[in-house]
């Protein structure tokens, strides 16, 4: 049974990913290539189906480069060989044969192991942007096959190596760097510079020696015996059509980072989080996404709210420290990622108006959070927090009159005795206070917050405490 044509129309947003792979006004599926090997029988592939892009890559203290896109191409893919040495006998498992498969050819453009990292980094962010795939490695739904020359400076590039199947960045890195060592070896191995040279092979990667090593000998060009296939039709995509799925694309990676710069005043690091944590959102089959927003649309909506009547909005640096630090914070030591985060917009962004208007301080809104992580629910942080007690002490100095807090009249006595009892506690930093040594207040005010479990603030309450304590010298 073959799936090729539907594959074609059902992922036609994988070929038209926006500005980064520019594709032909018209682009014309022309041939297919017909194999026949032991781990696939029956192996189609659509060569080439959109050609000549490009895809811009950012890299940390360094100006933005494009590395081109030779070709995009569609196949099927084959089966999965294994080698059993004992028995000398190879085992195939045909399961996974015959799935949808593109490959994604870039042009010489990459000079580091730096380079490569970053681009399959980008190449994740913008499949997983337009739905074409989760991008995930460790699972097998993006593999690399790297090709590694070396050449002396100012001659002509040097022999090309094959690695294949890498399946983590780390591993493309590692790789790379060890077969610049390798094939740099050989070339220094003689003073004759026409002398050396690198034999032309496809390679492995040993993920536990971090080495490469030779699978087999290749060919300068591989016959592929390229021939049309009657059986299919040619596929023709018009203008209108490109131009409409290009317009149906989602916001790319790019376009992303440069709208939180401007829009929000974002720094490089905050985006940078942004965009990562928002690249793992889940991407169903045929580029279906899982319904539930990403980070930067989550982060777009909670610096939407309001925070009062006055139509005030949230400030967006507040909002994702709080995403960055506390709610990704929170997640990870539960061992959990963004896409199991169960607050809703609502309740953060209701905590965070909570925090900002000092109805709960920011250790209280830190407590609230981990609270509402690990009990989920549709309520909202104003009602659990007056069910915790975590509502804030409105401390101020001058006058014990006004320790009151709003709709709560017995937050005076309550402070009064809590800071009553720390001063008769602890008479010896009471005295060294009363010598001047500043410092030591800081120990009684820790001594408060922690019986008050963090619901006076700290700035306040220091300055509340040393005027106590001065008064009754």
């Amino acid at each position: 049974m073959r799936y090729t044509n539907t594959f074609v129309l059902r992922q036609e947003t994988l070929l038209l990913s926006g500005p980064s792979f520019r594709l032909p006004d018209n682009p014309t599926i022309r041939s297919v290539r017909y194999t026949f090997n032991q781990s696939h029988a029956e192996h189609f592939s659509l060569a080439p189906i959109a050609l000549g892009g490009k895809l811009n890559i950012s890299l940390p203290n360094a100006a933005p480069f494009d590395v081109r896109i030779k070709q995009v191409q569609l196949e099927q893919d084959t089966a999965k060989s294994t080698f059993i040495p004992r028995t000398q006998t190879s085992h195939i498992d045909l399961n996974r044969a015959g799935t949808g498969l593109m490959e994604i050819v870039s042009e010489p453009d990459l000079r580091s192991p730096e380079e490569a990292g970053a681009y399959v980094r980008t190449l994740q962010a913008v499949l997983r942007a337009v739905g074409a795939s989760d991008g995930n490695m460790e699972q097998g739904s993006l593999r690399c096959d790297v090709n590694v020359s070396v050449n002396r400076v100012g001659r002509p590039p040097g022999t090309r190596c094959e690695i294949k199947n890498l399946n983590s960045v780390r591993y493309i890195m590692a790789a790379i760097t060890h077969e610049i060592g390798r094939q740099r070896a050989i070339l220094e191995s003689t003073s004759d510079i026409d002398a050396a040279s690198v034999p032309q092979e496809t390679r492995g990667f040993d993920e536990h020696r971090f080495e490469t090593y030779k699978l087999r000998s290749k060919e300068d060009a591989p016959d592929y015996r390229y021939m049309p296939d009657p059986n299919l039709g040619e596929l023709v995509l018009s203008k209108k059509r490109i131009q409409a799925i290009r317009d149906a694309l989602p916001e790319l990676p790019w376009m992303a980072r440069e709208r939180l710069r401007t829009s929000y005043g974002l720094s490089e690091r905050d985006v940078d989080v942004l965009l990562t944590v928002d690249s793992g959102r889940e991407i169903s089959h045929d580029g279906e996404t899982s319904g539930l927003d990403g980070a930067v649309a989550y982060f777009d909506q909670l610096c939407a709210g309001r925070r009062d009547k006055d139509g005030v909005r949230r400030d967006p640096k507040v909002v994702v420290n709080w995403m960055t630090h506390e709610l990704l914070g929170q997640l990870a030591a539960r061992k959990e990622s963004f896409k199991d985060n169960q607050l809703s917009v609502e309740q953060l962004g209701e905590l965070i108006d909570l925090v900002q208007d000092k109805t709960i301080t920011g250790t209280s809104g830190k407590l609230l959070l981990r609270h509402m992580l690990a009990n989920p629910s549709q309520a909202l942080p104003q009602q659990i927090a007056t069910e915790l007690q975590l509502t804030a002490f409105q401390a101020s100095p001058g006058s014990m009159s006004n320790l009151t807090s709003p709709g709560s009249s017995k937050f005076s006595s309550e402070i009064h005795v809590i800071c009553a009892d720390a001063i008769a506690a602890m008479p010896a930093e009471v005295n060294a206070v009363r010598k001047g040594n500043k410092n030591v207040l800081n120990k009684i005010v820790g001594r408060v917050m922690k019986d008050t479990r963090g619901r006076a603030d700290a700035r306040t309450l220091k300055a509340l405490l040393e005027e106590l304590i001065l008064e009754q010298h």
